[in-house]
């Protein structure tokens, strides 16, 4: 890091000046939150921006209110070379001022006045230089089809890269942004332009509108050649008296491919309105398709940015690009209200942003486009979480914050798809119009403001006229880790059915962790009467309790998370398991998903064996629903990976996999047919991938190799014929060449994808790399992924794959090992919590935990948030390592 101080300009002053410097007794560096003693009140922010030049200057004023008397003020900025700032009081005086890199790795800058103040409004100016960040971090610099652009992407912590300020979510101010930009580039930012003026040669000066109060973490915009289209306006409702301008923002000659997502963009607008009854907050609506992205997408108020895949749309594109992209935007504009009109205050509460903008996406889905199954994506979103949540070292969702690492680590499973579940559970505890008007007042109460958990449960509380009990049920989810396990068990009481419930954390074989909590769980459970089936509830929050289930038939059976809307696992014995699993057609869609991860759970716990799974699991690859005959296919990779040791073991899985899909994948075919679901080119990906890539059987990859081997031939312009295979196979189709073509096709892909703009093909062919075994070019892969022509975004994508088998394994690790400076130079901090999974992650053995660990003993403390990902990636490998020794894979065979 540099250290920058700037001397004082007039040398008439230095010897005052310098004294008075000298005898400044700072207090101690603010490495967690700022003090409170100085904050801002609005900021003047000037960019004089070139995307074609490496550097940009800037000039940020910020007022501040100074509460204590004192010599000096706390704030940030990372790598900025400040070349001048001063301090003007309320009186109008100039005083000169020192900029102090405090702590610059955390990038805490210490502002020394030349004189003591007292408290006052001051004016705080700065004139600086700094680089365009290389690491998609800040003020960044991105280029597509060789030209450059820059554009921003604060959150969490990276506004400092950009201007000098009070980077933390809970100063909220109004922010004045003007760019000074070349004539011939355009520029967009969070709000209106209402002003341009030539600023000398080839310079013009675009002024903004004044946002309404934002966190640092909000601020955007984005200069370069841009496509800037207009959307349809969206039109005026009851809670928004004027039309609202959508535009797309695309690099140059992609805008027209922007079309669809903004003819999908007013009906997301218009549900959102009508949920939270407050009109959408900002004075327009920019989606902006960034060339590169670290994030798959963010927030920005009035400025949204995506990974450009999600916005550029064709007619033919895959489907799951086209469902992506309307569930993403419809999170985005979700945070409109929920994260931007109301900002958490610190960054333990950032599941307030991310939670409910994921359940808040689903509601809107569900609303709009019903098939595409928003309920079911909750379910298996949720249990996703659950994996994580399984784990010692998982977070809580109300995570304490110690440093940089924690905050950069928040945007993970726990807080979005755990926080997003727990939401509905307690939704469904107190029913869904109650909860409404608890969110609703809860956003009218904090608006432009920011808020804690307390408020909102405090909101949701009032609502439902709940009190201290809902309260710390509710605060129990979010205040320690882990799943809840439920254990059931049916027995008959004085004349009636009775379900004895007992609970405890959920943790797999070889876990080291403590079993012993109680959250207060709203159980749910469904169970068969004479005439069907009826559901029961109970608020469990003691280790042990009951639900009556009045009018249960005879031999009935029991779904103990009814619908999937609790976010717990539950166990039953092997017995009864088996039972429910015969009751499949009884059980609604998403109780299915339910009984998945069930057994799944059961066989990680250590309850039943292979076979006991394959058998539970395999009625569900029956069904019509993707989402529900999918979900064993999990369980399934596990068993063939890390369990089946022989040719007869893996013989039997293959059998299994082909009874259960294979028939589907033939009747779906291999081309999309005219008019199809987009749930059938969904399933078509989803089997071909399974059953090619990770099955390979030989008929599915016979019929991928024609389309791979087509797709592969060269065009009269010398480009690949990539448009040759179905847009929703190319990937997998690829990845069979790749491993049977071998080098000529690594060769070709390589060669191609620096002349392929298209990010759908883009990530096809990325996707397909990744799928090669042979070792010599698994390394030239890698290598590749190191190389320029890969954007920063796109590199994890390369180095994820090869690692199915220990070899494979051992060589990533290799490889890694010697490139480590280089994968750390290139993506930064911002992606350092997942740096020890992507080096050693998929591993099942004690040496490759003990590897980890020794490799990163000195550096991950150099790392933002290496730490958490290295106790997280440490875990999982032991656990697997316990849970191959616990089960015995001859049950494959039984």
């Amino acid at each position: 890091m540099r250290r920058l101080v700037q001397p004082l300009v007039l040398t008439a002053l230095a010897a005052c000046c310098a004294a008075a410097f000298a005898a400044t007794a700072p207090d101690q560096v603010p490495h967690g939150k700022l003090p409170r003693w100085a904050v801002p009140e609005s900021y003047a922010l000037s960019f004089k921006v070139d995307p074609r030049q490496q550097d940009f200057s800037g000039t940020t004023v910020i007022k501040v209110d100074l509460k204590q008397t004192s010599n000096h003020i706390w704030l940030h900025g990372h790598d900025l070379k400040v070349a001048k700032v001063s301090v003007t009081d309320a009186a109008g005086k100039t005083h000169s001022a020192k900029y102090v890199e405090a702590a610059p790795k955390e990038g805490v800058v210490r502002v020394d006045f030349a004189d003591t103040l007292k408290p006052q409004e001051l004016t705080l100016s700065f004139d600086y230089t700094a680089p365009l960040n290389m690491q998609l971090q800040g003020l960044y610099k991105v280029s597509h089809e060789g030209q450059p652009y820059a554009m921003t992407q604060m959150e969490p912590i990276s506004a400092r890269y950009a201007f000098p300020g009070f980077d933390e979510p809970d100063f909220k101010t109004p922010f004045d942004i003007s760019l000074t930009i070349p004539n011939d580039e355009k520029a967009v930012a969070n709000t209106k332009q209402i002003k341009q003026v030539s600023a000398g040669s080839g310079w013009k000066t675009l002024t903004f509108s004044t946002t309404k109060p934002l966190p640092t973490y909000l601020v955007a915009f984005g200069v370069g050649p841009w496509d800037i289209v207009a959307g349809p306006d969206i039109s005026p409702d009851a809670y928004r008296a004027t039309p609202l301008q959508l535009r797309g923002v695309a690099a140059k000659g992609e805008g027209h491919r922007m079309q669809h997502v903004l003819s999908e963009t007013p009906s997301i607008i218009h549900a959102l309105e009508d949920y939270y009854a407050f009109g959408y907050p900002w004075d327009k609506l920019d989606l902006l398709a960034a060339p590169d992205f670290a994030a798959g997408a963010m927030e920005n108020a009035g400025l949204v940015t995506f990974r450009d895949w999600l916005l550029l749309l064709d007619p033919d594109s895959p489907a799951q690009y086209v469902r992506g992209s309307f569930n993403v935007n419809a999170h985005e504009l979700a945070h409109q209200w929920t994260g931007d009109t109301v900002t958490t205050a610190w960054w333990n509460d950032i599941w307030l942003n991310e939670a409910f903008a994921t359940w808040m996406q689903q509601k809107v889905t569900m609303k709009v486009h019903p098939e595409y199954r928003a309920d079911l994506d909750r379910v298996r979103g949720a249990q996703h979480a659950m994996d994580n949540d399984s784990l010692v070292t998982a977070r809580k969702i109300r995570q304490p914050i110690t440093g940089n690492g924690d905050i950069e680590t928040a945007f993970d499973a726990i807080t979005y798809q755990k926080g997003a579940s727990v939401l509905g559970m307690f939704e469904g505890y107190v029913g869904e119009k109650t909860f409404q008007q608890g969110m609703r007042q809860y956003i009218q109460g904090h608006k432009f403001g920011n808020a804690t958990a307390d408020d909102l449960v405090d909101s949701i509380a009032k609502a439902a006229d709940k009190g201290k009990d809902f309260k710390q049920a509710f605060k129990s989810f979010l205040n320690q880790p882990g799943v809840p396990y439920v254990r059931t068990q049916l027995v008959q009481k004085n004349g009636q059915t009775v379900l004895k419930l007992s609970q405890s954390r959920y943790l797999p074989v070889g876990s080291k962790g403590d079993a012993k909590h109680v959250w207060g769980v709203p159980v749910c459970v469904r169970y068969a009467t004479a005439d069907g089936s009826k559901v029961n509830c109970e608020l469990l929050e003691k280790a042990t309790g009951t639900i009556a289930l009045p009018g249960a038939s005879a031999n009935t059976w029991v779904m103990p998370n009814a619908n999937a809307s609790g976010y717990y696992r539950f166990g039953m014995g092997k017995d009864d398991l088996a039972h429910l699993g015969e009751q499949i057609s009884h059980l609604t869609d998403a109780e299915q998903l339910a009984y998945a991860d069930a057994a799944d759970a059961s066989f990680h716990h250590g309850d039943i064996n292979a076979g006991d799974l394959l058998a539970a699991l395999k009625p569900l690859t029956a069904s019509r629903v993707r989402e529900v005959a999918t979900a064993p296919i999990a369980s399934f990779e596990w068993l063939d990976r890390y369990l089946a040791r022989t040719d007869a073991q893996h013989a039997a899985l293959d059998a299994w996999a082909k009874s259960a899909y294979l028939p589907r994948m033939e009747l779906l075919g291999y081309h999309r047919k005219a008019g199809e679901p987009d749930g059938d080119s969904l399933m078509r990906s989803t089997l071909a991938g399974f059953l090619a890539l990770d099955v390979k059987l030989p008929e599915v990859r016979a019929e991928l190799l024609k389309q791979g081997d087509a797709a592969l031939k060269r065009k009269p312009d010398g480009h690949l014929s990539l448009d040759a295979a179905d847009p929703d196979l190319l990937d997998t189709a690829l990845g069979v060449a790749v491993q049977e073509r071998g080098k000529s096709a690594v060769d070709a892909l390589i060669a191609e994808l620096p002349k392929t703009s298209d990010p759908a093909q883009r990530n096809a062919m990325l996707a397909g790399l990744s799928a090669v075994e042979d070792p010599t070019l698994a390394a030239q892969v890698r290598n590749f992924a190191l190389d320029k022509q890969v954007k920063v975004g796109e590199m994890a994508a390369l180095l994820r794959g090869s690692r199915e088998t220990r070899a494979q394994r051992d060589a990533m690790w290799q490889w890694a090992v010697g490139h480590y400076d280089q994968i750390v130079a290139r993506t930064g901090s911002f992606a350092g919590g997942r740096l020890p999974g992507l080096m050693g992650g998929g591993g099942c053995s004690q040496d490759e935990a003990n590897r980890l660990q020794a490799f990163f003993k000195t550096r991950a403390k150099d790392v933002t948030g290496a730490e958490r990902g290295l106790a997280q990636t440490t875990e999982d490998t032991l656990l697997c390592a316990a849970l191959k020794t616990k089960q015995d894979p001859q049950a494959i065979l039984h």
